[in-house]
């Protein structure tokens, strides 16, 4: 009884609103049950099964429906009391359950047309697959609430499946990119397509006519498989992917919290790896994946890369991760160091070639930022020897740009060792200290290091002090040049006794 747990709830220190939240209850009620004494309580039921209620006028009439159409609906007799009875003074749930309480009362169940089912037969292998959307409201680590849309496929003989996410509503130019995808990890493609008549691929369908949307049709042509709409009324044709996007729903993303896109899909193919393929299935009692590894030998081999900038705006994005890499199908490919920056957006665009190499772009037609070898297998770490290769250090760039600027090769050489030697954490800033007073002051570069050399002067400072003394002295006039003043030319300095 809702009075007892509401009351014991209370005594566990519940909250009104944590009460009404777990028992799925207005506030109200739970506020007002809190008030009641038990007595109370016991003539409040008393009160609700004696008092009158305001369907009950037309409880003959309502009786009288049911029994003359049992499959009618609680919506259809609320709209038939307003619009026969001018009655609107109650809510639709209300007559819902008023119409419940009449059918267990006088035993009128409600009768459901019911359809004949047959079996399918089974998909030969690499005859069929099926594809549809699906979208999820999913709590987020950061406490709030985000819409999810995903396609999925599945291998009609094999049950072998595939998911892909976004989150915003798809575009025909995704639903093109997730078949490319959906094929690499298929390894092949199949004979035929099911699709609902689905706006992003069908604009209309007459006499079986198909009249695709121009983005797709050009891609089907490219592809060359075949397509099936289903009718409206006959979904079951399409059942199988149906059911795996119910098992998506309420087996990956129930309760699961979402931080990113990326982290959201390889969730996801974790969970196909773990759980949707893995499983043995309810109907042909053995494993997607070990079926799949027959009937991949059936598909159609995809050969070539559909090129996306031909016919629609390349769209395969992921982002670059802090540690320099780009998650592409549950492998992680490398890029550069220093590619990713705090700053940018750290995009990348994925484009897959002919030969199933990964090209990797910063910009969807800029150069080559980096291309692998796609890998089919799973969990691993494509990388680049070259990208994990450190620039010239600061210290080894000064040495050889200071080597460069002197002409004694030895000279500096022997410098460059000796503060080394001296200088061991501060050498850098020692050699900057030089390369500033030799490109202030160039042409006594050579003069300066033979006097420190000389003078075993072993500092950064040193040099700079002695290339700007000779720079000074460089450009002062000669002392026999000056004019000699007439006042003094017979000036002599007296000469020193020995006694003295």
């Amino acid at each position: 009884m809702k009075y007892a747990e509401v009351r014991k709830l209370q005594d566990l220190g519940f909250s009104i609103n944590a009460i009404a939240k777990k028992l799925k209850m207005s506030r109200n009620t739970v506020k007002e049950y809190i008030g009641m004494e038990p007595e109370e309580f016991e003539d409040f039921l008393v009160s609700l099964r004696t008092r009158s209620k305001k369907l009950d006028p037309f409880r003959d009439e309502i009786l009288k429906w049911l029994q003359e159409h049992p499959d009618l609906t609680g919506a259809q007799i609320y709209d038939w009391l307003e619009e026969r009875m001018q009655f609107n003074e109650t809510t639709e749930n209300t007559v819902r359950n008023n119409v419940k309480e009449l059918r267990e009362i006088y035993h009128i169940p409600k009768t459901v047309r019911e359809r004949e089912y047959a079996s399918i037969p089974e998909s030969l292998p690499g005859q069929q697959a099926q594809v549809d959307f699906g979208q999820t409201v999913v709590e987020t680590t950061t406490g709030g609430r985000k819409r999810l849309y995903f396609i999925a496929f599945i291998l009609s003989h094999s049950r072998y499946k595939y998911v892909e996410w976004l989150d915003r509503p798809f575009r025909t130019s995704d639903v093109v990119r997730c078949h490319e995808n959906a094929f690499v990890y298929y390894e092949g493609m199949p004979v035929e397509m099911v699709y609902d008549q689905d706006a992003l691929l069908a604009v209309s369908e007459n006499a079986r006519d198909l009249i695709l949307t121009a983005a797709f049709t050009k891609y089907q042509a490219a592809r060359g498989f075949q397509i099936y709409l289903c009718r409206k009324s006959d979904l079951e044709s399409k059942g199988k992917v149906e059911q795996v996007v119910k098992f998506v729903k309420y087996n990956f993303s129930k309760h699961r919290l979402f931080e990113t896109l990326d982290t959201w899909n390889d969730a996801c193919l974790a969970w196909l790896d773990r759980t949707g393929n893995h499983k043995v299935h309810h109907n042909i009692k053995k494993r997607p994946s070990e079926v799949h590894a027959l009937e991949k030998q059936h598909l159609r081999n995809v050969s070539t890369s559909y090129l996306f900038e031909e016919v629609l705006p390349i769209t395969r994005t992921r982002n670059i991760q802090k540690d320099n890499v780009v998650r592409y199908l549950q492998n992680r490919y490398s890029v550069p160091s220093g590619t990713y920056q705090e700053t940018s957006a750290n995009k990348a665009y994925l484009q897959v070639t002919d030969d199933q190499t990964l090209v990797i772009r910063l910009k969807p037609t800029g150069p080559i930022l980096a291309q692998h070898a796609l890998s089919l297998e799973k969990g691993l770490v494509i990388s680049d020897p070259l990208h994990r290769e450190k620039k010239e250090s600061t210290r080894s760039l000064l040495v050889h740009q200071l080597t460069d600027a002197f002409s004694d090769k030895t000279g500096i050489q022997w410098f460059i060792e000796a503060l080394s030697e001296k200088y061991p954490r501060h050498l850098v800033d020692q050699l900057k200290v030089i390369q500033i007073a030799i490109c202030r002051y160039p042409t006594n570069a050579d003069s300066a290091l033979k006097e420190v050399q000389k003078l075993q002067l072993i500092s950064g400072n040193d040099f700079r002090d002695i290339v700007y003394s000779l720079e000074v002295q460089s450009q002062k006039p000669l002392a026999s040049d000056m004019p000699l003043n007439q006042k003094y030319i017979d000036l002599a300095a007296p000469e020193r006794s020995s006694a003295t």
